[in-house]
C-alpha cells in the first residue's frame, strides 16, 4: 500500500498504489535481475538550455522521462549508472550519480570527462541543435520593434565526437523525428557510427514528449531491428537495455553484457 488520502479522509498508509506502480512492479518481477551487474552506463537525459539574454532561452519540449526511465531502469538491473540531466522537474532515481548541465556545452563537458570509465553511453537528451550567436547581456525590449532578426550558430555533436573517441564503448543514440523516422534514423545510426539508434514520431498521438508512454524502433548497425507499441517509458527502457544486451554479444568491441 501507499501513502495517500483514505476513505476516512486521512492521509495514511492504506492506498490502493497507482495502476502504474503495480504495472512497473509486475514489469520488474518478470525481468531478469543483475544482467548490467558490472556495467557503468552513461545516461543523458532531458533538454538543453540556450541563453538568448538573461530571462530568454531556446530549448525543446524535453521533459526527461525516457533518459531518467532508462538510468532507474539499469539501477533496477545491476548496473552502476552516471545520468547528466538537463533542465528537468523530474527527480532522479535512487542510486543513480546525477550531474545537472543547462547548455549543449555543459553536457558536452559533462559527458566528456564521464565516457572513458563507461562501458555503454545512451543518449537519450534532447540537445539543442542551435544556440544563439550572442547572448545579449540584458534583456531583449520589444518597444518599437515588429521583428527581430536571431542569428543562431550550430550546437556542438556530442553523439559524434563521444563515438569517434570511443574505445570498447557501446554507443546508443535516439532520433526524435516528425517524418520519415526510419529514413532519418538510419543516416544517424551509419553517419554517426553508432551501435544502436532507438527511433521514434514525437507527433504521435499519447507518445513522444512529456507523455509517460512511448512506441519506438530500435534499429542495429548490423540490420536488425524491434518494433515497439505504445508502452510506459519505464518498460520501453528495459526494451532498449535487452536490444543493447542482445545485439551487441556480436559486436566486434567490447565485452559481453552477458556472462
Amino acid at each position: 500500500p501507499e501513502v495517500g488520502p483514505l476513505a476516512s479522509g486521512r492521509i495514511a498508509h492504506g492506498r490502493f498504489p497507482a495502476e502504474e506502480t503495480i504495472l512497473n512492479a509486475v514489469h520488474a518481477a518478470v525481468l531478469p535481475q543483475g544482467d548490467w551487474q558490472g556495467q557503468r552506463v552513461l545516461v543523458s537525459a532531458g533538454p538543453t538550455q540556450e541563453p538568448l539574454d538573461p530571462v530568454r532561452f531556446l530549448s525543446n519540449r524535453s521533459s526527461g522521462k525516457m533518459g531518467y526511465a532508462i538510468a532507474e531502469a539499469v539501477c533496477a538491473r545491476g548496473g552502476e549508472v552516471v545520468l547528466v540531466t538537463g533542465p528537468s522537474a523530474l527527480t532522479p532515481p535512487s542510486g543513480v550519480t546525477t550531474v545537472h548541465v543547462n547548455t549543449a556545452s555543459e553536457m558536452a563537458d559533462a559527458l566528456s570527462r564521464n565516457f572513458s570509465s563507461c562501458t555503454v553511453l545512451i543518449m537519450a537528451a534532447a540537445v539543442a541543435d542551435f544556440r544563439p550567436r550572442v547572448t545579449a547581456p540584458g534583456k531583449l525590449k520589444k518597444q518599437g520593434k515588429s521583428v527581430i532578426e536571431l542569428e543562431l550558430e550550430a550546437t556542438p555533436d556530442i553523439l559524434a565526437m563521444l563515438s569517434a573517441r570511443r574505445t570498447s564503448q557501446v554507443v546508443v543514440g535516439f532520433a526524435a523525428e516528425t517524418e520519415q523516422v526510419l529514413s532519418h534514423a538510419k543516416d544517424k545510426l551509419k553517419g554517426k557510427g553508432l551501435d544502436l539508434i532507438v527511433a521514434n514520431d514525437v507527433t504521435q498521438v499519447g507518445g513522444g514528449f512529456c507523455s509517460d508512454d512511448n512506441s519506438a524502433v530500435i534499429l542495429s548497425a548490423s540490420g536488425e531491428q524491434r518494433a515497439f507499441g505504445l508502452m510506459s517509458k519505464r518498460q520501453l527502457a528495459d526494451e532498449i537495455l535487452n536490444a543493447v544486451r542482445d545485439w551487441c554479444l556480436v559486436a566486434p568491441r567490447g565485452e559481453s553484457l552477458v556472462e
